[in-house]
């Protein structure tokens, strides 16, 4: 069997990690297909890894799947192409948006395996199975015992992590930013792990402000580092719920007991405060959360996956209908691959 990985975004790394490390685990041959931003940095971050930048490479590896931690795939690839999702974006529309790539969706837990199954039943031509997101594996095995020294903490520090989303209709950057200093304590120290696509002027006016802004493609170490988040509906929020640790959010779309939600900027700094001094306030309901959205936290979601592909690799798929043609996003496709070399849509 071989395993094809459509890597567009350095932060996809960390979702695919526990995956090629369970499929050397078993002799199973992996690849990387990758944009030129990420094939620059995996010497650094995966030495040795065999990737591909040309689409003639990657076809020429004949893949038998396709994994896929995105919305997009080349329909050009030859194998089973499969959706990993790149995060737990539950409460976002897009999370669901089915674009006519994929033969396989593989979800995080019921609540999402619902409304796929429901979309199964709709389209015809898909599986889903729920497997767990792979990420999670990373999370629970990430080693951090020296963060602290490599980051040249002092002990006894409380760790703030702010972590918005990007999205017009649920980011919090442009009212928290403005106010940060003012919710911060001289005592603690703060870090803030920007979107990829945030807005340039609200970076710009971070980057100015008593705070350590993280460039790393993996926000997991700051996870464990973290006594607290701050989010808004940020699918970071479940992979921080998955270390038990508190959670304070502003304006939350949905969900809202994830942890202390807020209205008003006035009200981040009490709910700080009472996260710090009870962190384990929220503990079921994180728990309760968590067994809707990914359940599956025993480090064994990417071995659970290589079950599943093997299977389908040895049975095959069922399908009711075939694939729509999809005209309009495969030109969209065949437009980045001429006019924007390097880069996977």
């Amino acid at each position: 069997m071989r395993l094809l990985f459509y890597v567009s975004k350095l932060y996809s790394i960390p979702v695919i990690l526990p995956l090629l490390k369970e499929a050397e685990r078993q002799n199973i041959e992996t690849a990387l297909y990758a944009s030129a931003k990420v094939k620059k940095r995996l010497p650094e971050i995966l030495p040795g890894i065999r990737t591909f930048t040309e689409l003639k490479e990657a076809v020429t590896f004949q893949p038998d799947f396709v994994l896929c931690p995105g919305n997009f795939v080349d329909f050009r690839l030859p194998g089973i192409k499969v959706e990993l999702f790149h995060g737990i974006g539950i409460e976002k529309p897009s999370h669901y948006r089915i674009r006519h790539f994929f033969d396989v969706y593989l979800t995080s837990g019921p609540v999402v395996t619902e409304e796929f199954k429901r979309l199964q039943k709709k389209h015809g031509y898909f599986s889903v199975f729920e497997t767990g997101w792979p990420k999670i594996d990373h999370i629970l095995s990430c080693d951090t015992t020296k963060i602290r020294e490599q980051l040249k903490l002092p002990i006894g520090r409380k760790i703030v992590l702010y972590a918005p989303t990007h999205s017009s209709t649920m980011e919090s950057a442009g009212d928290i930013v403005p106010v940060i200093e003012t919710i911060m304590k001289k005592d603690e120290i703060w870090f803030c792990k920007p979107h990829e696509f945030m807005k340039k002027e609200t970076l710009d006016e971070l980057g100015k402000k008593r705070i350590r802004l993280i460039d790393s493609y993996d926000i997991t170490p700051y996870l464990h580092l973290a006594d607290v988040l701050i989010s808004d509906t940020s699918s970071v929020i479940y992979e921080f719920m998955v270390l038990d640790k508190p959670v304070v959010t502003y304006r939350t779309m949905s969900r809202k007991d994830k942890g202390i939600n807020t209205e008003s900027i006035h009200e981040l700094r009490d709910a700080l405060d009472r996260s710090l001094l009870n962190p384990g306030e929220y503990t079921h309901t994180r728990h309760r959360h968590l067994s809707e959205v990914n359940p599956k936290l025993d480090g064994k979601i990417s071995k659970g996956i290589m079950d599943i592909l093997i299977s389908i690799e040895q049975n095959g798929l069922q399908r009711n209908r075939r694939k729509p043609f999809n005209l309009f996003r495969k030109l969209q496709i065949l437009y980045h691959s001429r006019f924007r070399k390097g880069y996977l849509r």
